[in-house]
């Protein structure tokens, strides 16, 4: 009999080598190498080969219809999705522990199931049946086409996707159902990219939807290799601060809809609740005559939203002073320190500076680089903004303010909400027309000191 063939396998990039090294060659991590048998050529990829295929079709020949979707019921889900489920896919739903995953899973599936009147399979791999039945119905939604089915093993949940032919299934979560076909042992490297693959075989080959949980690492990627990301459909980020209820889910990759459309949610006992105007929700416990406070009009996906900007510049009674930000890439925040030093003579190099986007969300966009820039500046002066005043644009290295996009819908966004001054960049103004203006007094500015100024109220 022919020995057993391995080969180690590096658990953070995938990458494969025929013996063990300390450190893996090409992601540079160390002691990540993992001994992994070799399967041999009558697997499941050896049977694709054989298997017949499907003529080739001309793509004028192919009809150019909407692909079937399902609704959650849960619209701020449906709107990250791209108005719903659709048949066939495979999406795959990241967030940290504790986050909500499983409890917007549970309500979604639940609402699948009532909508449409089918049946979902829920796999639970972390949770007995007894205690996902106990959360369904402490959310309210326990139903007889919602089934429940605690399995690590991946061939016995395909069997039972096979006897109870769903429409819908959710696998909680994909870092711990294992093959046996692989001798990993599940969450490696191997057993993830296997129980990806088969669960694309089954989304794909029997039209039913199927939704993958994620978990994530110390740095907030998803945990395992890359090629999981490339083989799903979709990406969605489940992200929020422990303390704080609101809840903002995320699309990163989505080939039936938006890639950047989020949706707001706020966690309450009986379960995540939508937020239809987060805007005026996250404003709503903005402090007044606060030195250091900027609303920004950010625009996420196809959702125009207001949201409030924190700084806090204080002496340092360190060698080297704190830079540190919540809800904005710190990196970022430390270069327009640096802008702001240079065009706007508000110099904080011996000065600790907090940036904080209120609420718990997160900000990506470059149109927030303003709203940071005012904040800062305004701690640094002890001077606060202009109350129904609201702040967009990117800055430059040079100070000066460009132009960003949608700039019609932060306007009317910031005009429904009630205020009244919308600083911006000037190369945004004229592209405005007569109805974005209205009941609007716009600043159109060239550089960031220019735009302190206009944002800034007069010191006392």
């Amino acid at each position: 009999m022919a020995a057993a063939k391995t080969q180690f396998v590096c658990q953070k990039c995938g990458a494969a080598s025929a013996k063990w090294l300390g450190r893996c060659a090409a992601c540079g991590e160390w002691a990540s190498l993992v001994e992994e048998a070799v399967r041999g050529g009558q697997g499941r990829g050896a049977a694709r080969v054989t298997r017949a295929t499907s003529a080739a079709v001309p793509s004028s020949a192919v009809p150019s219809g909407v692909a079937s979707r399902k609704t959650t019921g849960i619209g701020e889900l449906d709107r990250v999705l791209g108005g719903g489920l659709v048949d066939g896919s495979l999406v795959l739903v990241g967030g940290d522990p504790g986050i909500g995953k499983s409890t917007l899973l549970l309500q979604a599936a639940a609402g699948i199931a009532r909508g449409a009147g089918v049946k979902v399979l829920y796999v639970s791999a972390e949770e007995s049946v007894g205690q996902t039945a106990l959360r369904a119905q402490r959310l309210g939604v326990a139903d007889e086409r919602v089934l429940l089915l605690s399995e690590t093993s991946l061939e016995t949940a395909i069997a039972t996707i096979e006897t109870e032919r769903p429409a819908a299934v959710v696998v909680d979560s994909v870092q711990t159902v294992f093959s046996a076909e692989l001798d990993g042992s599940a969450g490696s490297v191997g057993q993830i990219r296997e129980v990806a693959a088969r669960c694309q075989d089954v989304a794909k080959s029997r039209g039913i939807a199927v939704i993958l949980v994620g978990h994530v690492t110390k740095d907030g990627a998803l945990a395992g290799p890359k090629v999981l990301e490339h083989i799903v459909d979709t990406v969605l980020y489940f992200e929020g601060e422990r303390g704080h209820p609101f809840r903002v889910l995320r699309a990163v990759k989505n080939r039936f809809g938006s890639a950047s459309e989020v949706g707001v949610f706020d966690m309450a006992r009986e379960g995540l609740r939508e937020v239809k105007d987060p805007s005026r929700l996250l404003l709503a416990e903005r402090p007044r005559d606060a030195s250091g406070s900027v609303v920004v009009a950010s625009a996420e996906g196809s959702r125009p939203m207001l949201v409030e900007i924190q700084a806090l510049v204080a002496s340092s009674g360190l060698g080297t002073p704190r830079r540190a930000a919540t809800g904005f890439d710190v990196s970022r925040v430390v270069v327009l320190l640096a802008v702001l030093e240079r065009s706007a003579k508000v110099s904080t190099v011996s000065q600790d500076v907090f940036v904080n986007v209120a609420g718990g969300v997160r900000v990506d966009e470059r149109a927030a680089d303003l709203g940071v820039v005012v904040a800062v500046a305004s701690s640094a002066r002890a001077r606060p903004a202009l109350e129904r005043a609201v702040v967009f644009g990117e800055v430059g290295l040079s100070g000066e303010l460009r132009a960003v996009s949608r700039p019609e819908s932060r306007l009317l966004e910031a005009r429904r909400l009630g205020y009244d001054l919308v600083i911006l960049p000037k190369a945004n103004v004229p592209r405005l027309s007569e109805d974005d203006r209205s009941g609007l007094t716009l600043c159109g500015c060239v550089t960031v000191e220019e735009a302190i100024d206009c944002a800034l109220a007069p010191a006392t």
